[in-house]
């Protein structure tokens, strides 16, 4: 039994947590602003009472702190799918994402239709080789059931030290009943920038994600295919499912010249009204031609770098129709140690376009074969044989975009639903085959325009 001391102590915090409460869903916690919000108190008064009932009657004893984060997490999920809460230990896990180095499986994950389920392996990775697919099911991991997790749980399930082993059971279009893949964990090293020279002089770069060195590798890249006399440049930014938003800044400020506006975003606060200009480099890569690679796994980062050289004039846009996440998470730390994860505005292309829901539509669309890399399974021998695409419009509570606009989509014809292969395998990667045949013949027009005017 507890002392009528600790039961009052017990009433109070959880009254200063309603408080805290109300002063952030209705903003401004003045007598006024209560009045307006009428529902809002009316909603916290019944919270109160679930809670006060939770704690008196539910057949074992729960600690109050554990159903307020339960409360907090559930509020969460009614909006869109990105923004959440983070517990203390979760909050760590999301930082060390960004280092460029962890253990795990290398798997980007989404929740569509509320089930776990992948947008695509990381290149080189466990999951990659292992053959997990875009368009899986994550049932469950290591036997538990995925159906409550939240993304970021989901995420804190599969890491773990390297060499440790962890059971996804997964389902696929086409099978017809489950399958258990066994995966041994690995240090997740993203090294994020591959690329390579062609005998003619164009330059092929491979950007598979951002994270905090993704814009040194590349001016590295950049400046060694300068000294071998690089005349054009294929940027291969397809299934790149985003990262860091000054890395996307960065990265595309090697292109430009100074001043240039390169993305903005705007949200209900002054405050996430924002612009972010090109800086000047000291190198800036301007003299050759561009052609930027995009299918609809290039997310979030890829579609900023994709959408402001397409607004801007520096590159040709060519492949499928982007995933069309435009939204920003802000990241605000709470006095617990934990954290959260909340959508405060939208990004803007420089000419205004809005990415969310739409995505960046190419100027030349270009559709690859279907791939068949899926692994031999016991099974049916018929079904699809590509994996299924999503896109942001296919998640559940996903934030509307904006009324299209005719410019928003330059090729004018519907996107289909394909996957493209990425990689730099021309023999059978057909938007690369074109990007190279175009920045070929961009190549040779201006060999001629120069002679012509010469002779002149």
């Amino acid at each position: 039994m507890q002392s009528n001391e600790g039961k009052g102590k017990c009433r109070f915090r959880y009254w200063c947590i309603l408080v805290l409460l109300l002063a952030f869903l209705g903003g401004n916690f003045t007598a006024q602003r209560v009045q307006a919000k009428g529902e809002t108190y009316d909603d916290l008064r019944i919270f109160s009472e679930v809670l006060s009932l939770v704690q008196k009657k539910y057949v074992e004893e729960v600690k109050g702190d554990e159903l307020v984060r339960g409360a907090i997490a559930g509020m969460l999920r009614t909006l869109d799918p990105h923004s959440s809460y983070m517990s203390p230990d979760i909050f760590k896990e999301m930082q060390v994402e960004t280092e460029g180095s962890f253990g795990g499986l290398g798997i980007e994950i989404t929740l569509k239709d509320e089930q776990l389920t992948v947008v695509s392996p990381i290149e080189g990775t466990p999951a990659d080789e292992a053959g997990i697919k875009a368009g899986d099911r994550i049932l469950k991991v290591n036997g538990e059931s995925t159906r409550d997790f939240t993304l970021l749980e989901a995420v804190k399930r599969m890491r773990g030290p390297a060499g440790t082993k962890v059971i996804l059971t997964i389902l696929r279009e086409g099978f017809t009943e489950t399958k258990d893949f066994e995966l041994t964990r690995a240090i997740i090293k993203i090294k994020s920038v591959k690329w390579k020279m062609r005998d003619d002089g164009i330059g092929y770069v491979r950007l598979s994600s951002f994270n905090k060195t993704s814009t040194d590798e590349l001016e590295k890249s950049l400046e060694e295919m300068e000294k071998k006399k690089m005349t054009g440049l294929v940027l291969d930014l397809r299934n790149n499912p985003g990262g860091l938003l000054d890395q996307a800044v960065k990265v595309t400020e090697l292109f430009l010249k100074k001043g240039d506006l390169i993305v903005y975003t705007k949200g209900r606060s002054d405050d996430q009204n924002l612009r972010f200009v090109a800086g000047g480099k000291k190198s800036s890569y301007q003299g050759f031609p561009m052609v930027v690679l995009v299918n609809e796994g290039s997310a979030s980062a890829s579609e900023i770098v994709s959408g402001a050289l397409q607004d801007l004039g520096r590159a040709v846009i060519l492949g499928t129709k982007t995933f069309g996440k435009g939204s920003v998470q802000t990241i605000i730390p709470l006095s617990d140690g934990s954290g959260l994860r909340l959508t405060t505005a939208k990004y803007y292309t420089p000419k205004g376009r809005s990415i969310q829901e739409k995505g960046i539509a190419p100027d030349i669309f270009v559709e690859n074969p279907p791939i068949d890399r899926m692994v031999k399974l016991e099974g049916p021998k018929e079904g699809p044989k590509h994996p299924q695409i999503i896109r942001e419009k296919d998640l559940q509570r996903h934030l509307g975009g904006e009324p299209e606009k005719e410019s928003d989509n330059p090729t004018g014809k519907e996107v289909k639903d394909k996957p493209a292969k990425e990689g730099g395998d021309e023999e059978s990667d057909l938007q690369l085959q074109r990007a190279h045949d175009l920045l070929k013949g961009l190549t040779i027009f201006k060999k001629i325009l120069v002679t012509s005017l010469a002779e002149k």
